[in-house]
């Protein structure tokens, strides 16, 4: 089996998780745990993880000039990414957060044209500006007031911003996937995210429950940290290794047919005009953005 192949199996297989993941986390904020202690506990076992990992790999040093990158990206994909996720989960509902995650492929096709000068042709263009309109009419017209959803339009803003995160993630950390093992990354970006959000979230931290949480929500946090942090930060830094930033971005088209699926089997969520409008509009953006041109015969 080909690495490209193994590259796509492994996207696919962690936004799966990333799928399932919309309605887990949002089952145990706030009752189990707050969306900042949320965070300190993800990227606290996933980080104790990787080092215990990195032990069994050939040790690699990270090069001085590759230090400003490497913080960078931990900033985007470990910091603000699971920052404004857990804390636009926990106000907003599982299938909004799944069809704004999927403006990823957008955005990141949008930062390429600005940052590294990437062709914008008609029909990604138009494609673009379909997908963020219906991300914005999810946001702006979407359902006010659902249990369980304190405060939808503010927390769909943040599901945005985190989409906005995760698409730079994927562009800075690209060149990095080039010179170095996916295990030596991920031990160094997660003790940086370690560093940064442990102030963040400590407080909130403190207050989980541990003693008397029930069983039903410890295995979701395990979930959490082990699958949808590990396992997927994991799968798609071997993925990045193999693919383009647009290409593994494309992969969050996915997410919301798992969400949703996932939301309404387990009674999390309910589906809505406005949501299937949106999520056809973000959609049909997608499509359009990734999308290669057809490629002219040549004459001889």
């Amino acid at each position: 089996m080909s690495n490209r192949v193994l590259a796509l199996l492994a996207a696919f297989v962690a936004t799966t998780i990333f799928g399932i993941n919309h309605t887990l986390a949002k089952g145990l904020m706030p009752d189990y745990v707050q969306p900042l202690g949320f965070i300190t506990i993800r990227v606290l076992g996933a980080g104790i993880l990787f080092w215990l990992v990195s032990l069994f790999i050939k040790n690699e040093r990270i090069k001085k000039e590759h230090w400003p990158r490497l913080l960078l990206s931990a900033v985007f994909g470990m910091v603000l990414n699971m920052l404004f996720f857990f804390k636009g989960l926990s106000l907003s509902t599982p299938i909004n957060s799944s069809v704004i995650v999927t403006i990823t492929p957008i955005l990141v096709f949008m930062l390429s044209a600005i940052l590294i000068r990437e062709k914008i042709t008609i029909l990604k263009g138009s494609g673009a500006l379909l997908g963020l309109f219906g991300g914005l009419s999810l946001i702006l017209f979407g359902v006010q007031q659902q249990t369980g959803a304190p405060n939808i339009p503010l927390g769909n803003v943040m599901l945005l911003i985190n989409a906005l995160s995760y698409g730079m993630f994927l562009i800075v950390a690209k060149p990095l996937t080039k010179t170095y093992h996916p295990i030596t990354l991920m031990r160094w970006l997660f003790l940086t995210a370690i560093i940064i959000n442990l102030p963040i979230g400590w407080s909130e931290f403190q207050q989980v429950d541990w003693v008397n949480m029930p069983f039903s929500a410890l295995w979701r946090v395990g979930f959490v940290v082990l699958g949808t942090t590990f396992t997927t930060y994991l799968l798609n830094m071997f993925a990045l290794k193999h693919l383009s930033a647009s290409t593994i971005g494309v992969f969050t088209y996915l997410q919301p047919v798992i969400a949703i699926a996932f939301a309404i089997l387990s009674g999390a969520d309910q589906l809505t005009f406005v949501k299937v409008i949106s999520a056809i509009l973000v959609f049909l953006g997608v499509f359009m953005v990734s999308k290669n041109p057809a490629r002219k015969r040549s004459r001889h």
